[in-house]
């Protein structure tokens, strides 16, 4: 049948906002851009949920999700539904991983993603103002990132680089830097309080081509498939109508947990896991939905001193530790991160220094609770039940409690309300408390690695292709063979940069 569409690219998140952009520099090309939730046309109409950088926007904007980071717990996931996806509700943390992690992608048989072969789109999307000039940052991206000069850190912040710096942590200006490690400060996509998001840096531009449309509320219920090819999906609006679209290519660019759940309710899945939910299945793939890769986490609750200190309308993050776990033999394993407020269950202010676990061996699961696209999937982390992230996110959650009992910082905390010090806390007892109140970094990635067709857990090739199905690729978080050391959202804009331009300048490789 006659397709409707060139492309269509389903999610206007992170790396779709990217893709979009970039195949529509083609006025040949007829793209169409699917987000399930609302779209803000300019910065006049958008929300201050999606605006404010100081805080993430947790319930205007989300998807609603929830996970179980460790056995018997269940708590949110939150996911960004808007043009944007979440790099239009995050912390605005714009982290690279470091090279070591793309090298492993390409170790896996995905030599396209070698660090070499990174860096440009890294430097593509960026527009870095306090290192332009050097080979390894751009200054001319879409993505305006910036660090906080020291005069701009709240108390707390300044006082966490004066720790790590007592703590004998080298200090670190460029976190982005191919060979860093160390505290610093964090490099964010955020220009004074506006947050830089996708939606923000490529869409907005974009929106002016006559062969991009971009239509929001529109729910992607799964692709339609005939003989060994996609040729469209069912869409569902937001009155109820469910139609079909065609194109010549769908990009999936739903996130690490939509991609594959549209898979599955597509037929393209583990048989077992289809036929238990009446699902014809299409492509019998097992790794649809497993590798779910994300960073464990786990923090210390700090109650204020001087409550005054404690101010939601500040920024919430602005500084970083990266550093290798003593004996580990990957470097930046490990990072501590202060958030400047909250509250914990006394309700006292407070903030929080938190361990995070960046090198993950572990891995959990995706999986569909029913067929109905709008029942969300089953999500499982599983994590820290491997052993050797359970021990060095316990390693990382000691140097955290060293942080509490370091100069300056010490002297701004009352008390520390978790974990309870009076209790002791001994090496067995910290690995017990990571194993079972390990939280998560929010950084679902993996549920659709890419590999070599001769893997039998990989669901796309290095290009992003459906391994036997044509016509369909996967071009976001699901395709991470693992996840990098760093917050996922430059990586997940990086590989929309790479395929969008692929889609652009060698239409050849997808067919066109």
């Amino acid at each position: 049948m006659t397709a409707d569409h060139d492309i269509i690219i389903v999610g206007a998140g992170s790396a779709g906002s990217a893709i979009a952009s970039r195949a529509s520099e083609d006025p040949n090309r007829d793209v169409l851009l699917l987000e399930a939730g609302p779209d803000y046309a300019d910065p006049a109409s958008t929300p201050f949920d999606l605006i404010n950088s100081h805080n993430n926007s947790y319930r205007d904007h989300d998807w609603g999700l929830s996970h179980s980071p460790t056995e018997g717990r269940t708590m949110p996931l939150p996911r960004g539904k808007v043009t944007g996806g979440s790099s239009a509700v995050n912390t605005t943390i714009a982290l690279r991983g470091i090279p070591e992690d793309f090298n492993e992608w390409n170790d896996h048989g995905n030599s396209e993603w070698a660090w070499e072969k990174v860096l440009p789109a890294f430097k593509r999307l960026e527009r870095d103002l306090d290192f332009p000039d050097v080979d390894y940052h751009g200054d001319a991206g879409p993505i305006s990132i910036r660090r906080y000069p020291e005069s701009e850190l709240v108390e707390q912040q300044q006082a966490f680089l004066e720790a790590a710096r007592s703590l004998g942590y080298p200090y670190c200006d460029d976190a982005n830097a191919p060979d860093s490690t160390g505290a610093g400060p964090h490099p964010m996509n955020k220009l004074g309080r506006m947050r830089v998001s996708c939606a923000m840096g490529y869409l907005a531009p974009a929106r002016a081509r006559p062969n991009l449309t971009i239509e929001s509320n529109s729910f992607v219920r799964r692709l339609i498939v005939e003989g060994d090819r996609c040729t469209g999906v069912e869409v569902e609006r937001d009155n109820g109508l469910i139609e079909l679209v065609r194109a010549r290519s769908v990009v999936l660019s739903a996130g690490a947990i939509m991609s594959p759940a549209i898979l599955k309710r597509s037929g393209v899945g583990p048989r077992r896991e289809l036929e238990k939910f009446g699902i014809d299945v299409i492509r019998d793939t097992s790794g649809v939905g497993g590798n779910l890769c994300d960073h464990p986490a786990l923090a210390i609750s700090c109650v204020a001193k001087d409550p005054s200190i404690i101010d939601a309308d500040q920024p919430l993050m602005q500084t970083i530790l990266r550093y290798t776990a003593a004996g580990s033999d990957k470097r930046n394993d490990l990072q501590i991160e202060l958030l400047s407020f909250g509250a914990n269950r006394q309700g006292h202010a407070s903030f929080a220094i938190a361990a995070v676990l960046e090198y993950t061996f572990g891995r959990g699961d995706l999986r569909l609770a029913s067929a109905d696209p709008h029942i969300a999937p089953v999500i499982e982390n599983r994590f820290c039940e491997d052993d050797r992230d359970a021990h060095r996110l316990a390693s990382c959650f000691r140097d955290t409690l060293a942080f509490a009992k370091a100069p300056p910082l010490a002297s701004m905390i009352e008390q520390v309300a978790f974990p309870r010090l009076d209790r002791g806390i001994d090496d067995e007892t910290i690995v017990k408390l990571c194993k079972e109140r390990s939280g998560s970094g929010y950084h679902p990635c993996g549920t659709a690695r890419m590999g070599p067709k001769e893997d039998p857990d990989s669901v796309v090739n290095e290009f992003g292709q459906l391994h036997g199905l044509a016509n369909v690729l996967v071009a976001d978080a699901s395709i991470m063979p693992s996840v990098p050391r760093a917050n996922t959202n430059l990586t997940s804009i990086m590989i929309g940069e790479k395929i969008g331009e692929w889609l652009r300048a060698s239409p050849t490789i997808y067919g066109f």
